[in-house]
């Protein structure tokens, strides 16, 4: 396998890893009709800090497939499978992680609203998490030409599609995603994500080496609106923040304690671009470096926008993530809290609309805990380190997805 280092231009802010990825509801859905402003917490808050700790499963293979919904009225319902199998393995010879980008054709000879996603992993043992991508016309040309680059089927794909040098965060290529306790996203009647004709769709797969690295054929069944109707459009907001996790004491005598030497860790399993995003994340949120376990961003927004659906992401060292809305104002007003974090349950949350103005604030923060370490069969045999944001299943990330409209 051909190692494409122009690929490392990519992704700057590699910030869709998605961890992980993560939003497996694509937008509110239309069974769920919320009665407050904010989604219930899930877990519970106590004194005891290992009390309450959900599971943190390593595989999934026992993740039941879920059938989907029936269609609506007009929609159509379309297959997209990786045109062959696919082994993984560490595109760059370190690590425990394969990131791998397939492109697929939906055919579209016309213009069209998604209204939905379904990803299928094939191989629940590998598939760490799945994330679809919209490729608009005029970049399916690059996309062939990066395919081409590489031997085998698809590309190596850290942090992103690799298709732009940078990573939109405010408004995301995102079409819909699978992650642990995903289920089919359905957007409620009257939105979708807009496609052109001739669109083509990237299914960013990571593969989790630690649970092996046996072949792969993932599939996503896409939900097309009625032809000719016109939906409010849906777009995907990101909000990432740093994660700055130093060793416990005790615990530090290890080289990777260093902050430093633990970036460089991470530039070498995954390119010097989505490497450097540790650092990128600092000048994105104003902010920093500053160990510790709780770390946060404030982004501000500069257009009238609606909320309409929330969900978190962070891999296994994840404690607590709180999405907040203008934080410290008279107007504050929190839509997403999970004190108590569950990896094995990434499913995106519909909210009861909210409505920001120009010049108004959205703030993540998360926790993060060295302890769970001891209790993870993940992390058997492996050294403390310094924690800052990696795209590896035992790297770590801080991530609110907002799913938004404007006007």
């Amino acid at each position: 396998m051909s190692k494409r280092g122009s690929r490392t231009r990519a992704a700057a802010l590699s910030l869709v890893a998605v961890a992980a990825l993560v939003l497996s509801a694509c937008g509110p859905d239309e069974d769920e009709t919320p009665d407050a402003a904010a989604p219930s917490s899930a877990g519970s808050t106590t004194a005891d800090p290992h009390a309450g700790q959900t599971s943190h499963s390593d595989d999934h293979a026992g993740v039941e497939p879920v059938k989907p919904k029936p269609l609506r009225p007009g929609e159509t319902r379309m297959k997209l499978t990786m045109p062959t199998e696919y082994t993984p393995s560490a595109p760059t010879g370190v690590g425990t992680d394969d990131y791998r980008c397939f492109l697929l054709d939906p055919q579209l000879d016309k213009d069209t609203y998604l209204t939905g996603t379904h990803v299928l992993p094939g191989n629940p043992d590998v598939v760490h998490h799945v994330i679809l991508f919209r490729v608009p016309p005029d970049q399916v040309a690059e996309a062939k030409k990066v395919d081409a680059e590489e031997e085998g089927e698809g590309w190596t794909c850290f942090g992103g599609t690799g298709l732009d040098d940078f990573q939109q965060i405010d408004d995301a290529p995102w079409l819909g995603a699978w992650a642990p306790g995903g289920k089919e996203s359905v957007m409620q009647p009257g939105f979708g994500v807009e496609l052109a004709k001739g669109t083509q769709i990237v299914m960013q797969v990571h593969y989790n080496l630690l649970a092996g690295d046996e072949p792969d054929r993932s599939s996503a069944l896409l939900r097309l609106g009625p032809p000719g109707q016109q939906l409010t459009p849906v777009d995907t907001m990101l909000l990432p923040a740093p994660v700055e996790l130093p060793c416990r004491p005790g615990h530090d005598q290890s080289e990777l304690c260093d902050r430093d030497a633990a970036v460089a860790d991470v530039k070498e399993r995954f390119g010097i671009g989505p490497g450097s995003t540790a650092d990128m994340l600092h000048l994105l949120c104003g902010t920093e470096v500053e160990p510790g376990n709780v770390q946060s961003c404030t982004r501000t927004v500069y257009q009238p926008t609606t909320i309409r659906g929330v969900a978190g992401h962070m891999h296994l060292l994840g404690r607590s993530i709180r999405i907040e809305v203008n934080p410290g104002t008279d107007r504050a007003q929190t839509v997403l809290d999970i004190p108590v974090w569950d990896f094995d349950n990434q499913g995106a949350q519909p909210i009861k609309p909210v409505h920001l103005d120009p010049m108004d604030t959205v703030k993540v923060t998360c926790k993060h805990v060295q302890w769970l370490r001891d209790e993870l069969p993940s992390f058997q045999g492996q050294e403390e380190r310094y924690v800052v944001w990696g795209e590896g299943t035992t790297d770590e990330m801080c991530l609110g997805i907002l799913q938004v409209t404007h006007p």
